[in-house]
């Protein structure tokens, strides 16, 4: 005899669950994580990973940790709402990265001023032609413009060559590298205008990252660009025959991506004062790993922007736990390898159970 499943009010047990937020599941281990955090500290520390105990503390939460979780983790946050939607839509981009590096020396170039100290500024790459001290306005422009080149470099060759995601997006992640070197022939590009400055200053990397995660939750909720992407990163071959033009989706997603990871660029130079070729490497691991975290697929047609943001703070305190725990960086490294196979383990895992259950 078939086994039913039973429940109250004509609503089964099993439509429960299925009813139930994923993104619930990773707030939990969110929840879990910290609390693990704190009886560490407060059994073998003495202290409190989430409150101040301080006798001449203000508020009851340790504010200043809270701060520094969030923003070390809001510049790959902004890559990984890029690479959100790639994965869902049934790609990969291993190129975010580079293009921060890129987009970084490039775009720090056209915001430089012109002096340093009333000497001429030293750095300036451009001041011969007089480029320097231009409205912040160009330098953005020229950081979308750089991501917007790199993602349509991406997505055409994806959806009209028919590469996969991974070679395509491994060769720009090569290019794009050698090219943040070769703008200032390695050498960092620093002193940026005021109005520059002011981008990464102070919280506004995290009012940037939290915006755009609206932003684009909002998007693939309720727009024809979110469901062609779920429909894509689904069943490629039955969105095509339901009229959608996979080519276009595909060659528009990684636009998108490469556009968000030129403004990480921004953030982070801005932030740091300064333009380096070295900056972003590894932020697309990372960006990867905060997305399957956060419940997005890497077989496609599943997860949120929401389940992203939850990953990516799951990653911040990770790091600032460790931190506060007082154990080295590289072990941080480790910590982080780790993390990013354990997150690829379980989606697979997660993707047999649907198999299963299906």
């Amino acid at each position: 005899m078939a086994q039913t499943s039973h429940g109250v009010g004509g609503l089964t047990y099993d439509a429960k669950k299925r009813a139930w937020p994923a993104e619930f599941n990773v707030f939990l281990a969110l929840v879990i994580l910290v609390v693990i955090f704190e009886l560490i500290g407060r059994v073998f520390l003495g202290d409190s990973f989430l409150f101040n105990t301080r006798e001449n503390a203000t508020g009851i939460f340790n504010e200043a940790r809270l701060q520094i979780i969030i923003l070390q983790v809001s510049i790959v946050g902004i890559i990984a709402i890029g690479v959100t939607q790639v994965i869902i839509s049934g790609g990969i981009d291993l190129s975010s990265g580079s293009i921060v590096g890129a987009t970084a020396m490039i775009a720090m170039s056209f915001a430089q001023v012109a002096t340093v100290n009333g000497n001429p500024n030293p750095k300036a790459m451009f001041l011969a032609q007089g480029w320097t001290d231009l409205p912040v306005i160009v330098p953005l422009l020229v950081a979308i413009g750089c991501g917007l080149l790199a993602g349509l470099v991406n997505g055409a060759l994806i959806a009209y060559t028919r590469i996969p995601p991974f070679i395509a997006t491994l060769g720009m992640m090569v290019t794009a590298r050698g090219i943040a070197k070769w703008w200032s022939k390695g050498q960092p590009i620093s002193f940026p205008t005021d109005s520059f400055a002011a981008i990464g200053k102070g919280l506004m990397p995290v009012v940037i990252f939290i915006s755009l995660a609206i932003l684009f939750q909002l998007i693939l909720s309720y727009t024809r660009y979110g469901k062609h992407c779920y429909a894509v990163g689904s069943n490629e071959d039955a969105a095509r025959m339901s009229g959608i033009k996979i080519a276009n989706h595909k060659v528009l997603v990684y636009v998108i991506a490469g556009i968000l990871a030129s403004l990480a660029a921004v953030v982070l130079s801005s932030k740091n004062l300064t333009a380096q070729a070295g900056m972003g490497v590894m932020y697309e691991l990372d960006a990867i790993a905060m997305a399957v975290i956060g419940g997005v697929s890497l077989s496609g047609g599943r997860g949120s922007i929401i389940g992203t943001v939850i990953g990516s703070l799951i990653f911040g305190v990770i790091i600032s736990g460790f931190t506060f725990l007082r154990l080295d960086a590289y072990y941080q490294e480790m910590v982080k390898g780790v993390i990013i196979v354990g997150a690829v383990v379980l989606d697979q895992w997660r993707q047999r159970r649907r198999a299963i259950g299906a």
